[in-house]
Formats: structure tokens, C-alpha cells, sequence
């Protein structure tokens, strides 16, 4: 499996390519629109579908539009269950990790060690609490949730440099 890391916007949002066999999933396409479909036509892939880790704008602005070009469906907190999907050649769990908004989830690619998590957890942060569905409460339960996965499990954020969930479990003030 291959991750395409596209910093894009403003708020320099993380939009991910994540492909395998030629095939690939778009996840939180916030910005630069064109950017994104040039990079997967210079990359040769076929988007099979739009993940979204939560519904801010820098994060989901272009998901309808992509969603049309590529006839391809958009799946978030809202048609995703708490369970492993599979998408062509892909296989990830759901997880629900609310806090930064109500609408925030986690999606686990067990098979590679990764989560992408959006704006739940930055490198040595977690995301703010503090904007419209933000609750600390529920983002402290969600961190407590996340402690259980294994260390080495790599974490790509909606923002920022990756990380894993042991270096968060070690440095993240919010994980002690």
C-alpha cells in the first residue's frame, strides 16, 4: 500500500492518496482541488472512493465535486459503521473518536499498522475542543479508547508531521 501525502489549502490540511493495485482512496479532500486530480492522473490511479475523518471545511470541501468527477462514493461518520468495511483492495476499521468535532472518525488499516485520524491527534497535541460539536469530555474518552492499540501503529493527522500512537502514549500531555 502506497500513501500520497498532498498538503493543500490555507491551513495546510493533510489530503491522503492511499492506493494499492492502481486503485486508490482519497481521504479528506479539503483544498486544491486540481492539485489532487492531477496527482492521481500522474500517478495512474483509479479513485474507488472519498473518506472523510470529520465534516470541517479544510477537510471536506471538495469531497462532492471529486465524488462526481470519478463517480465514486463519500463515506464519513454518517453511512460508517464501527466495523471493518472493505473497499476494492482495501480493509479498514471505523473507529469513533469524537471530540475535536461530534462528527470525527478514525479510520485503521490493521494490515499496514496505520490510523488516519484527522484532527483527533497532532504530533505531541490533540486537535481543539473548543469549535462548534468540540467536547473535551468525549475527546479524553476517545484518547482512552485509542490507548489501547498497539504502539507502533503509525498515525497520519488531518495536520502535521505523522507520528505513533507509542510516541503519543509517551510525550502527549493529553495521553498520561
Amino acid at each position: 500500500m502506497n500513501i500520497e501525502i498532498l498538503t493543500v489549502g490555507a491551513l495546510n490540511t493533510n489530503c491522503y492518496l492511499v492506493s494499492k493495485d492502481n486503485k486508490c482512496l482519497i481521504i479528506d479532500p479539503g483544498a486544491e482541488e486540481n492539485n489532487i486530480i492531477k496527482t492521481i492522473e500522474d500517478l495512474g490511479l483509479e479513485p474507488l472512493a472519498i473518506l472523510l475523518t470529520h465534516d470541517h471545511f479544510d477537510h471536506n470541501t471538495y469531497a462532492k465535486s471529486l465524488s462526481e468527477l470519478y463517480d465514486i462514493e463519500i463515506f464519513d461518520y454518517k453511512n460508517l459503521f464501527e466495523d471493518t468495511h472493505h473497499i476494492g483492495p482495501f480493509n479498514f476499521e471505523v473507529i469513533y473518536t469524537p471530540g475535536h468535532s461530534s462528527s470525527s472518525i478514525t479510520f485503521y488499516f490493521k494490515n499496514y499498522d496505520i490510523m488516519f485520524v484527522g484532527d483527533f491527534i497532532f504530533k505531541d497535541n490533540i486537535g481543539r475542543v473548543d469549535l462548534p460539536t468540540g467536547n473535551y469530555q468525549e475527546m479524553i474518552e476517545s484518547i482512552n479508547k485509542i490507548k489501547k492499540y498497539d504502539d507502533d501503529i503509525v498515525l497520519y493527522p488531518g495536520h502535521g508531521d505523522c507520528t505513533t500512537l507509542g510516541h503519543e502514549k509517551n510525550h502527549n500531555y493529553y495521553f498520561q
